[in-house]
């Protein structure tokens, strides 16, 4: 099938409206299993992978950036590099005193993160979390360095308060600096109010491209952990504990009447909603099998009428 790309921003990269989140390279998945799925991604039309310099630190042993070698070894493997579009990300606390976002350690990051992707530049560079320590203008200038050099193609923004967000976005304009081209928050179905609030006014005046992350809420929105029991489905199952409440079994609900109406999935439906959303060009998940993903590409194709969304609203206001 042909799918619709987006522009991120106002940037030239194209993107198709599924962001595969390579949180699980390296953690869940090894190599081998990594690449059948982004071979399985890339294969259903789609060109956007997610990962970061972090992933996966929190595995016993693990130091970071074994994701990013993980894809680095697939387009090498592949010969594939110019076919997709690679976002990374710099900022969060390794654990080991690396973190921050001075500019010593932006570039010396992007470095790393280049080595282990084997590329030569980076299409989409994200500041993964604002600490509030360094000045912005800092921050901005790490980045404009790496631009001029050929090293990173644009930037976004993800862990950022608003109003270092608005700070980045007003100084990149008057000083010439580069300016975010997409944001990456927390949006799903049951967490809402923040980005709504906050971040939704932001994006719409900057034309930003919103790509959220935790798009499935831990899992909870694919209808896997319905009580306390179901928690032990998964490693990750802990993690949709905080939505086993009447509000959350509630969207499970509506999810349920929405995908049954389209024969479709309560994962599907989920990110098709985001999908409707204003300014929303991809949402971000993983997938660690072949299923896993089918349900993701469905989303795709699955159009929600008036009625569907009016029902997820009430459900998860």
């Amino acid at each position: 099938m042909a799918i619709q790309k987006i522009n991120i921003g106002n940037s030239n990269l194209q993107v198709a409206p599924l962001n595969l989140g390579g949180n699980v390279f390296g953690w869940t998945l090894n190599e081998t299993q990594s690449f059948d799925i982004l071979d399985a991604f890339t294969q259903a039309g789609f060109n956007f992978i997610d990962t970061a310099d972090t992933y996966s630190v929190w595995v016993p042993g693990n130091t970071g950036g074994e994701s990013e070698k993980i894809i680095g070894n697939w387009t090498k493997q592949r010969g594939n590099r110019k076919e997709v579009v690679i976002a990374t990300k710099v900022g969060w606390d390794h654990g080991d005193g690396r973190k921050g976002l001075t500019a010593d350690y932006i570039i010396k990051q992007a470095d790393q993160s280049l080595q282990n992707l084997q590329t030569d530049y980076i299409d989409l560079y994200y500041t993964h979390i604002d600490d509030g320590t360094v000045p912005v203008e800092e921050t901005l200038t790490a980045y404009d360095k790496l631009i001029k050099e050929g090293k990173v193609r644009y930037i976004a923004a993800s862990n950022v308060p608003a109003a270092r967000l608005k700070e980045s976005l007003a100084l990149a304009e008057k000083n010439g600096l580069p300016k975010y081209q997409a944001l990456q928050p927390h949006y799903n179905l049951v967490e809402r109010s923040k980005y709504e609030t906050e971040y939704a006014p932001i994006a719409a005046e900057h034309g930003l491209t919103v790509f959220p992350y935790w798009a499935l809420a831990a899992g909870f929105l694919t209808g896997k952990y319905r009580s306390e029991d179901d928690l032990s489905k998964s490693v990750r199952g802990q993690g949709a504990k905080q939505y086993l409440n009447e509000k959350g079994l509630g969207v499970l609900q509506a999810l349920d009447t929405v995908a049954a109406k389209h024969n479709s999935t309560p994962a599907s439906v989920a990110l098709a909603w985001l999908l409707a959303q204003s300014n929303i060009g991809a949402p971000i998940a993983s997938a660690t099998s072949k299923e896993q993903l089918n349900t993701l590409v469905a989303a795709v194709q699955l159009q929600l009428d008036k009625d569907d969304l009016q029902l997820l609203d009430i459900a998860s206001k």
